[in-house]
């Protein structure tokens, strides 16, 4: 990140996101992180979406790939991924970041866009990627900022703002790979849907058949491509799926144990907790308690009035 927009980008995100956890911004998509201490490897789920830290450290774990996101790299994710993170923080210096959640249809408007040299740029689609930021990327990033600080230019510049960050990062050192998976490109784009589809009917009954038929492959192909993308198979990825929302419906709604396992459909408590404690490496209970801070959702703050310029 360039060191003269470095200091103006964390200020802003030390103003934004006071406390642990996650806090919403004036803008529906974009969410503000903050972790004021490590956090060991632990399993999470992302939803597509673009993840830009500008101090602190994140690692992330797919499979037998690890990703850097700091604040020299920023992290996307074209497909809802399941995987593993660590944090590097401490409360001098906590990790600072934001995330802003990928809009298929946003994202397509502005592939349409794009001049046909290149649009016909082709790289084999990635679900997850790490990429230095660049200068462009990072002043994007502080002019959206810069909107996100005010009630009134959230409103009215939000938006655009935002979409440059998207931009940024489709024109990017790996913005043909990111193009090709959001555009649902070839076997990589049936997984892509089912996994949309997954998680739009998480609560409903789900069955590997009907969603190889749906992807239109037959169920061992629709397993092997499943796995290629996910570093698992579609039994364990809705399994998983589903113990995070547990975890975050007892996080962030205070759900008992019990009830978040009737609310993602498991009909045995004993098991609910057998499953948890395997993914998770404690009991719903501890876990909720330990990880409050880290996966805390906080409204948006009305900021006391604009940043002055530095």
């Amino acid at each position: 990140m360039s060191s003269a927009l470095h200091p103006q980008i964390c200020a802003r995100l030390s103003q934004l996101a006071r406390h642990e956890g996650y806090t919403e911004s004036l803008l529906d998509g974009v969410r503000f992180m903050r972790a004021n201490q490590q956090w060991a490897r632990t399993p999470v789920l992302y939803e597509p979406s673009i993840i830009i830290i500008c101090q602190g450290a994140k690692r992330a774990f797919l499979g037998d790939r690890l990703y850097h996101y700091d604040a020299q790299h920023y992290l996307v994710l074209s497909v809802p991924l399941p995987f593993s993170a660590e944090t590097e923080a401490t409360s001098r210096e906590p990790l600072l970041g934001l995330a802003l959640r990928l809009d298929i249809d946003n994202v397509s408007r502005l592939v349409a866009q794009l001049p046909e040299t290149v649009a016909a740029t082709r790289e084999p689609p990635a679900g997850m990627v790490s990429t230095p930021i660049d200068a462009a990327l990072a002043e994007a990033t502080l002019r959206l900022l810069d909107a996100l600080s005010d009630p009134l230019e959230a409103k009215i510049l939000g938006p655009a703002r935002a979409e440059e960050v998207c931009f940024r990062v489709l024109m990017g050192p790996q913005g043909a790979a990111v193009r090709a998976a959001l555009t649902f490109q070839g076997h990589f784009g049936r997984i892509a849907r089912a996994l949309h589809r997954i998680h739009a009917d998480w609560r409903m009954p789900l069955d590997v058949p009907s969603l190889a038929n749906e992807a239109g492959m037959s169920v061992p192909r629709f397993h092997l491509h499943f796995k290629n993308l996910t570093q698992t198979s579609p039994i364990q990825y809705v399994k998983s799926l589903r113990l995070h929302q547990a975890r975050l419906m007892m996080i962030r709604d205070n759900v008992t144990a019990a009830g978040a396992a009737a609310r993602v459909g498991y009909e045995s408590d004993s098991q609910f907790s057998r499953e948890f404690k395997r993914m998770f490496g404690r009991s719903p209970a501890e876990e909720a308690r330990v990880m409050k801070r880290a996966f805390a959702l906080l409204p948006a703050e009305q900021q006391p009035g604009r940043f002055e310029p530095h």
